[in-house]
């Protein structure tokens, strides 16, 4: 039971376990569930399906499980001050979320945030996306990569590492860019703020990229040098083009009808036409990006919950300690 599913390219022998849904949802017996139906209608992200069997088998031991690795992260520093003979503060422990457009990350991070804060050790969990770190769209049409919205260089990255050192340093009160979905850019002096939280989730698709040379200081930087526990949503690339196609269907009929949408001019396109272009849009941008830059860093997570076409989690592959 040490093999990733077939969909995955993890060489053997792999440095994961993985564990079968049906295994896995035997852990729930022994974690609480203070979601209801309600909680999780509300949670769920457009076209991404989930109901409280699924959270009750997979959400609910996974959050009881990085409950634990909070908890002994805790504990060494408690151990190390002792050893150092000095007092540091409890720091923001800081969870990736990675994974493709429409696999399902803002459910998944929501639902995960909902259920960690009920815990007793973490009342206080901030989620930010790494939406509000996309450069403006008037910098991206300067730039000429304004098709390449959503791929690595199309972020602020070191606004994002600048934030998560902070966190990391104790730094108080910092501000987070905001985006808006409806006019597809981010929000002119608007922050959300992030004030010294027990647990931060940053959920977004490149999270996982592997350190790069910074130009600045000559030096390797990544987002997730600065995790302590990171989350891949895994699927097969045909389940994620038609949960694409899907939901820019369901967004012609919803966000593209918003005067204030960038997408306006969509709503009037017929059913045959919304299918060829969301087919297009994912065969020249999403797709592309999910080869290049997001699927591999697939194994530099800690969990990979994998997805079957019906949209549920099929397969938890967990890094070997």
């Amino acid at each position: 039971m040490n093999s990733f599913s077939t969909s995955s390219t993890i060489p053997a022998p792999s440095p994961y376990v993985s564990i079968p849904s049906e295994e896995w949802r035997k852990l729930a017996d022994t974690t609480e569930l203070p979601l209801s139906n309600r909680d999780i209608r509300n949670l769920a992200s457009l076209g991404d399906p989930v109901d409280l069997a699924e959270v009750d088998a997979i959400y609910r031991p996974l959050s009881a499980l990085i409950q634990m690795y909070a908890r002994h992260t805790w504990q060494l520093l408690g151990d190390e001050n002792v050893f150092l003979n000095r007092k540091d503060t409890k720091t923001p422990w800081i969870i990736g979320i990675a994974g493709s457009v429409a696999v399902g990350k803002s459910t998944a991070a929501r639902l995960l945030q909902e259920l960690m804060k009920r815990w007793p050790e973490t009342p206080n969990v901030d989620l930010i996306t790494t939406d509000g770190f996309l450069l403006p769209n008037e910098q991206l049409e300067q730039l000429g990569i304004m098709h390449r919205k959503g791929f690595p260089e199309s972020y602020d990255r070191h606004g994002l590492i600048d934030l998560l050192s902070a966190l990391k340093a104790g730094e108080r009160n910092l501000r987070v860019p905001i985006y808006d979905h409806v006019t597809y850019d981010i929000v002119p002096g608007e922050y959300l703020t992030i004030d010294q939280p027990d647990i931060l989730i940053v959920e977004g698709l490149n999270v996982l990229q592997p350190p790069r040379l910074s130009t600045t200081d000559g030096e390797f930087h990544a987002v997730s040098d600065y995790f302590d526990f990171s989350i891949y949503l895994d699927a097969s690339e045909d389940s994620l083009e038609k949960w694409y196609i899907d939901r820019f269907h369901k967004l012609r009929t919803t966000a593209f009808t918003d005067e204030r949408s960038f997408f306006k001019n969509y709503m009037h396109l017929s059913d045959q036409e919304t299918d060829q272009l969301a087919r297009d849009v994912w065969m020249s941008i999403n797709l592309p990006n999910l080869r290049e830059n997001i699927a591999p860093t697939r194994t530099r997570a800690t969990v990979v919950l994998h997805k079957n076409e019906d949209h549920v989690i099929d397969q938890i592959h967990l890094r070997k300690l």
